[in-house]
């Protein structure tokens, strides 16, 4: 893929609506954001709410070992929004039914964009993250502590996902996202989340970029496992 620091007119390759985008690939073909991961949203929604399981990062591996899930891509957004909900949803603490779950993922897909975590230095990880809490805080514009509070809490994702970056990597920030959350719930839910997975990627070798081997805190190498 070939990355513009200075977004042009394309057209989609795929439905031929004419939009401004900042990714296309060597060919010239362009995708929107509209086309991308389409029939990927519904699956990664589905598989999150037929979980059963407590565990943000349980869910969200199962999800991104089954889903029609490229290497990058905001589809990974959608599976920590999916993931965290379902998981805080099975925890049992806090109600949460199906439709904010629905909600919070469609949130995270209207603002989670290609590319732009590194345009705008916000990734939509981060907003998956946030979109959960602000469903669960039911913060809003015109609100105080709730929309504070998800503030800040965003903010320590970007923070714990930003240590991970160079080149980035959607599959480490879902991962290091989910489990900053888990901490942040038992802060600002008073919920403490079970944390029973280990993650260990193994996807490095389908890194675009370059994988970043052992400045990975997922790298098999770090890990004491075989293969």
């Amino acid at each position: 893929m070939q990355y513009l620091t200075r977004g042009r007119p394309f057209s989609c390759s795929v439905c031929g609506k004419e939009e401004t985008g900042n990714v296309h690939c060597p060919g010239g073909h362009y995708v929107c954001e509209e086309c991308h991961g389409k029939g990927s949203f519904d699956v990664v929604l589905n598989l999150a709410l037929s979980s059963k399981s407590a565990d943000p990062l349980a869910i969200a591996e199962e999800i991104m070992g089954i889903a029609p899930i490229p290497m990058l891509g905001c589809e990974h957004a959608w599976v920590t929004a999916a993931a965290l909900m379902a998981a805080i949803k099975n925890h049992g603490q806090i109600k949460i039914t199906n439709e904010q779950i629905t909600e919070a993922v469609r949130r995270t897909q209207r603002q989670a964009i290609g590319a732009f975590c590194g345009l705008t230095g916000v990734c939509g990880v981060a907003i998956g993250v946030g979109a959960t809490f602000s469903v669960i805080l039911d913060a809003a514009c015109p609100k105080d502590r709730e929309t504070a509070s998800t503030m800040h809490v965003v903010s320590r994702v970007i923070e714990a996902i930003a240590n991970e970056t160079g080149p980035c990597c959607c599959k480490n920030f879902v991962r290091k996202a989910l489990a900053v959350s888990s901490q942040l719930a038992g802060e600002y839910l008073q919920i403490s989340l079970p944390h029973s997975v280990e993650p260990v990627c193994r996807d490095g070798h389908r890194h675009p970029h370059g994988c970043r081997q052992d400045k990975c805190s997922y790298y098999p190498g770090l890990k004491n496992v075989d293969g």
